[in-house]
């Protein structure tokens, strides 16, 4: 057991999960990284923010389109740490195709990571919040989870149940020491958002930077990708006593894009 707040981070080993572990460390948190690759790498990136925040960091492989998976994950941490303080939901993917065309394996995968994981590690993470007196959940939707677009009905369909789950979350735990809310990033650099563009260039013959103005950035009203060091600063905030008071709603960062 430590004296230190433990942090679980799904999705963690790149990207916005990685940025907001990394945040989530300096700030004196134990560490709990995630993903379902289950490399050498994983374990050793662990042992990497451990030793650059003086902090512990704990790698454990779940797939988290399996919702006992999903559990383990948190039953792990606790088991690891005591406890567990900070919840950071975050893993995700996508696919794109039209509602006729989408395939059915796409749409189950989707759900399953994006929406119905974070209701199985919110469900074991609760009642370790509540013995601990503190708790806060951040869950990473998107702007797609207050906006749609054509072609991503999973996605979409996903993002806006996490937003109503964080709701329902922040609703059930209210004047216990927990919070919950979701983030909604617009387009962020990700491995997600350069494959999408890499796609979308050899779909219709266009170079990368007028598929990123064209195609990528026209909702997004500033023109400029929000970083992942952005979205993790924003979880980190929601993490922080100046947030006890924010929960049940949603956080965008998405350059104007929901402002439309």
């Amino acid at each position: 057991m430590t004296a230190r707040k433990t942090a679980i981070v799904t999705g963690s080993t790149s990207g916005i999960g990685l940025a907001s572990a990394r945040r989530l460390g300096a700030a004196g948190y134990n560490l709990v990284l995630n993903s379902f690759t289950d490399a050498s790498e994983d374990r050793a990136l662990a042992e990497s923010l451990a030793a650059e925040f003086g902090v512990e960091a704990l790698y454990v492989a779940a797939d988290m389109s399996k919702g006992e998976d999903a559990r383990r994950l948190v039953r792990d941490a606790a088991d690891a740490f005591g406890a567990v303080h900070v919840l950071v939901n975050n893993a995700g993917v996508q696919h794109v195709s039209p509602i006729e065309s989408f395939p059915v394996n796409q749409w189950d995968r989707i759900i399953a990571i994006n929406l119905t994981s974070a209701f199985h590690t919110t469900a074991v993470a609760l009642p370790i919040m509540r013995e601990a007196g503190f708790g806060r959940i951040v869950n990473i939707a998107s702007a797609h989870g207050l906006r749609a677009s054509v072609n991503k009905s999973a996605y979409v369909a996903a993002k806006h149940g996490i937003v109503g789950l964080s709701k329902t979350t922040a609703l059930e735990t209210a004047g216990q020491g927990i919070t919950c809310n979701a983030v909604c990033p617009g387009f962020v650099l990700t491995p997600l958002v350069e494959t999408q563009i890499e796609d979308l260039m050899a779909q219709k013959g266009l170079d990368r930077e007028t598929v990123v103005a064209e195609h990528v950035l026209r909702k997004q009203p500033s023109k400029e990708f929000a970083t992942v060091d952005q979205i993790a600063g924003t979880v980190a905030f929601l993490c922080s006593d100046d947030a006890a008071q924010i929960t049940g709603t949603t956080v965008s960062v998405d350059g104007g894009w929901t402002a439309q």
